[in-house]
């Protein structure tokens, strides 16, 4: 019962297959291979336009050098307050951007209406030379409470960004499980909806250990080539992540895997909402769960053998409050989760209730 994360997961079959046959011959390194050329051209098809391709084996690399482009050092980065690039990797954006500031802005299931990011700004001072400008804006997707924007809604927030003079930057770790929910193109929610640059992430979704900024004015990410260079972030058998991204992607292996994640949270979330003294705030769109369980279910659970998180009650719905005698954990379902798994923790939530309700 492993619910603790995605990246906890190994790759795909079809992924460590794909790695395996890169091992054999000889090839250019550095990006130089036949086999990113190919992933490149694919990465065109799949968003429906040319677009520059750089390639990395961490979120946080991809994250941080993507950002690096849209800002100058004595910029602000508008993002979520609980967002992956302001809470979880160790001021990287700062770093790689020469010092740009992260801004948070609040909003329940970690994403921000349009209406926030319009208040964020308008109270943003303006007093040149000394304050510091907004030049980007950052979307996570799906956001770190398994919730996804929509179309529409990433429309609205870029609308509001551009009318500004702010680049987008998506953040896409899991923008499979999000493209999955929506049934949409990947170009829809992406450049077609105002987006400049996406994080696009395998990693958790099926990879081995992938990342790929994908920037849809090739001209705007030009100077990529040198900055992941000089950010040590340009591997030499570069081949290798172009056989993880080509397996990832082609015949529509990435949506499935993310397909099967996004139902086991589903199913998970249904189970434990029937469960007695188990609140489930939001109603999974990706691959996350995040229930307020009763400590003494928490316990259980863990002592079954259940491994999963305690998670931050900042970003709850208006209204929904953690108790004293109650906990809210994070649970992430992955390609790789089993249905008994999942009917096995909710089965172990619902015998740990029985004698809470008796009491």
């Amino acid at each position: 019962m492993f619910f603790a994360s995605d990246n906890g997961l190994g790759a795909s079959d079809k992924v460590m297959q794909a790695i395996v046959a890169a091992n054999g011959g000889a090839r250019l390194g550095y990006g130089n291979d036949d086999g990113t050329k190919k992933v490149e051209r694919m990465l065109s098809d799949l968003f429906e336009r040319d677009v520059g391709v750089y390639m990395v084996i961490t979120g946080s690399a991809a994250n941080g050098l993507a950002l690096s482009t849209l800002t100058p050092p004595w910029g602000l980065v508008l993002c979520h307050e609980e967002s992956h690039v302001i809470e979880d990797e160790c001021c990287g954006p700062e770093f790689f951007t020469g010092g740009a500031k992260l801004v948070g802005i609040a909003g329940p299931g970690a994403k921000f209406s349009a209406a926030a990011l319009e208040t964020a700004l308008a109270r943003l001072p303006k007093r040149v030379p000394h304050n510091a400008p907004a030049h980007a804006l950052s979307i996570t997707q799906s956001t770190e409470y398994g919730l996804v924007y929509s179309v529409d809604e990433v429309k609205a927030l870029t609308a509001i960004a551009k009318a500004k003079g702010l680049n987008v930057h998506m953040d896409g770790a899991r923008f499979a499980n999000a493209v999955a929910s929506l049934g949409c193109s990947p170009a829809e929610v992406t450049w077609k909806a105002g987006v400049d640059v996406l994080s696009f992430g395998t990693t958790k979704g099926g990879g081995l250990a992938c990342e790929a900024m994908v920037f849809f004015d090739p001209a705007k990410g030009s100077d990529m080539v040198r900055r992941r260079m000089r950010g040590g972030h340009l591997l030499s058998k570069h081949r290798f992540l172009a056989a993880q991204m080509e397996a990832f992607i082609g015949d529509g292996h990435w949506l499935e895997l993310a397909g099967h994640a996004n139902a086991m949270a589903s199913r998970l979330a249904a189970g434990l909402a029937a469960v007695p003294g188990v609140k489930v705030p939001f109603t999974p769109q990706a691959n996350g769960v995040f229930p307020i369980l009763p400590k003494p279910m928490e316990a259980a659970l863990k002592a079954a053998g259940a491994v999963f998180y305690p998670w931050s009650d900042k970003s709850l719905p208006a209204g929904v409050t953690v108790g004293a005698d109650e906990t809210i954990v994070r649970l992430i379902t992955s390609f790789a989760t089993k249905a008994d798994d999942v009917d096995r923790f909710i089965a172990t939530a619902a015998k740990a209730a029985t004698p809470l309700a008796a009491e």
